[in-house]
C-alpha cells in the first residue's frame, strides 16, 4: 500500500496549494490513499464542514487533527459520522474517531494519531500508555501514526517506541519540514514532521506582518492567514510494502 501524508493544511492558501499541486503530485508519486491534517484549514484554527467536504472533493480518504481540533464548534455537529481521526490520548469521553480504518482493494490502512504533551497545554494523557491499550484492538494490515507535537525530541521518542509495532510515524504540528525521512531499525518509516500546506511566505502559514508584530513588541495579537499568492505543499509519502519513504515538497 502506497500512501501519501500531507502536513498541516493551513487556511484559504491551504486549500488553494490543493488545487494547484495535487495533480502533479498524483503523477509523480502513485498513493493508494490520501491522508492529510486538517486541524488549520477553517482560517487557520479548527475545521468546518464545509472545509472538510473540500478535502473529501480533493480525495483526502482520511484527515487527523490536533491541538486546535475543536476551534470551530461545528465540528461537535459531523465529527462522528466523518473520516476524521482525532487525538488517541484526548480524554476517554472527547468526540470523535481514535481510530480509522480505510480499505484500499481489500487491504486495509487504520490511522490513529497521538498528541504530545511537552508545551502543548491541553490536559493530555500519556501517549505511550494510550498508544499500549490501543494497538491490540486494530485489526488492520498497516497502520499509520500521525504524532502532533511541539518538540522533536518527543516525536522522534514515539517513533523509536512504535518502531516495528506500526507501519509509518510522520509527525505534524510544527509546520516546518524536517529532513529525516528514514526506515527506524525495525522497519517503521518516519519523518519527525511533515510540513504544511500554503503561503510559503508565510511564518509557519501566519501572516507574517502579524508574527513579526508579536515577535517585536511583545504584545498579544490574533494571528491570522498570510494572503501572499506564493504556495507550496509539503508531505510524505510512504510504500509500506517496499518500506520506502520519501519527503514531498512542491511548491511555486
Amino acid at each position: 500500500m502506497r500512501v501519501m501524508f500531507i502536513g498541516d493544511i493551513y487556511g484559504e492558501a491551504g486549500l488553494k496549494a490543493l488545487d494547484r499541486f495535487l495533480p502533479k503530485l498524483k503523477q509523480r508519486y502513485p498513493y493508494d490513499i490520501l491522508v492529510a491534517n486538517g486541524e488549520n484549514v477553517s482560517g487557520g484554527l479548527g475545521l468546518e464542514r464545509k472545509d472538510y467536504k473540500t478535502l473529501m472533493q480533493h480525495g483526502v480518504k482520511a484527515v487527523t487533527l490536533g491541538n486546535h481540533a475543536f476551534s470551530k464548534a461545528e465540528l461537535f455537529d459531523y465529527i462522528e459520522d466523518a473520516n476524521i481521526v482525532r487525538p488517541l490520548n484526548y480524554p476517554k469521553n472527547t468526540p470523535g474517531k481514535t481510530v480509522l480504518t480505510l480499505n484500499f482493494n481489500g487491504v486495509r490502512l487504520a490511522i490513529i494519531q497521538l498528541m504530545g504533551r511537552i508545551f502543548m497545554g491541553d490536559p493530555l494523557n500519556n501517549p505511550f500508555e494510550s498508544v499500549d491499550a490501543t494497538l491490540p484492538t486494530i485489526d488492520a494490515d498497516y497502520i499509520f501514526v500521525d504524532v502532533h507535537a511541539e518538540t522533536t525530541s518527543e516525536k522522534l521518542a514515539i517513533g523509536h517506541y512504535l518502531d516495528g509495532r506500526v507501519d509509518g510515524v510522520v509527525g505534524t504540528h510544527t509546520h516546518v519540514a524536517t529532513n529525516d525521512a528514514m526506515t527506524l531499525p525495525k522497519g517503521t518509516l518516519y519523518q519527525t514532521d511533515a510540513g504544511m500546506c500554503g503561503a510559503k511566505y508565510g511564518i509557519l502559514g501566519a501572516s507574517r506582518e502579524t508574527v513579526l508584530k508579536k515577535f517585536t513588541t511583545g504584545m498579544p495579537v490574533r494571528l491570522k492567514p498570510e494572503q501572499t499568492h506564493t504556495l507550496q505543499l509539503n508531505g510524505v509519502y510512504m510504500d509500506f510494502e517496499k518500506k520506502t519513504i520519501q519527503t514531498v515538497r512542491l511548491s511555486d
